[in-house]
């Protein structure tokens, strides 16, 4: 499957070279370094002009590319295909760093949508100027976590929305409980899980939901995380 276009051939459904690097910019056509991205190139990764590259546009497409003062298209624009199906992951927002580190490992781990979740248990709470920072943060985290594992694809970072919301737009979606109804198995084929904060799911919460255990006993909420998005992703 293919098409043309001012960058000449888009074919798709073949994946980055991995021993590249992989940068993102905004145009294919015309790729153009943003100031970071040069300087992390330049001085911490010591790449010189002529340097062959990868651009990648964040929704799947990528090219060949030369580096440069200017960077060159070296080749044509191809693209990675979109799953059919949709792999989202809601957490519940955790203190410090940490739902840094889920973004950055889902990301690598290449979850399709990722849902910050408000619970009835939950003490972090993200809302108004705060939403607004953790956004912000949480998409340089995700862009960087791409990059780094050569992924063309952004995951889609929401809003924060109350899991009735979450459940409501993800039919099916289940609930990540230490005393959970089925075994890890279940993820394999599944879309969507919930992982709540460290307190877990009230009872009301759980109440008439299909709830799944994860390996191990009780997991913080970042490696419950990371552990269901690797089942997700092993079962797609």
């Amino acid at each position: 499957m293919a098409a043309t276009g001012p960058g000449g051939d888009r074919s798709v459904g073949a994946a980055p070279p991995r021993d590249r690097v992989l940068v993102l910019v905004e145009d294919l056509d015309a790729p153009e370094l943003v100031d970071d991205d040069r300087r992390h190139l330049e001085r911490s990764l010591r790449l010189r002009s002529g340097t062959s590259i990868t651009v990648a546009d964040g929704d799947g497409r990528w090219r060949p590319a030369v580096l440069g003062p200017e960077v060159r298209p070296d080749g044509p624009i191809r693209a990675v295909a979109a799953r059919p199906i949709e792999l989202v992951v809601g957490f519940a927002p955790v203190k410090g760093d940490r739902s840094e580190l889920i973004v950055q490992k889902l990301t690598e781990l290449g979850i399709d949508a990722i849902v910050p979740l408000a619970t009835e248990r939950s003490v972090v709470r993200w809302d108004g100027d705060r939403a607004v920072k953790h956004a912000r943060r949480l998409t340089r985290v995700a862009r960087e976590a791409a990059m780094q594992s050569r992924n063309p694809r952004l995951p889609r970072l929401e809003a924060p929305i109350p899991l009735a919301g979450f459940l409501a737009a993800n039919p099916g979606a289940l609930l990540a409980d230490p005393d959970g109804d089925a075994g890890p198995a279940a993820l394999s084929g599944a879309a969507a899980v919930a992982i709540g904060p460290e307190g877990g799911f009230s009872p009301a919460e759980r109440e008439g939901r299909s709830t799944v255990r994860l390996p191990g006993r009780i997991l913080r909420t970042e490696t419950a995380a990371i552990a269901a998005a690797v089942l997700l992703v092993g079962g797609a």
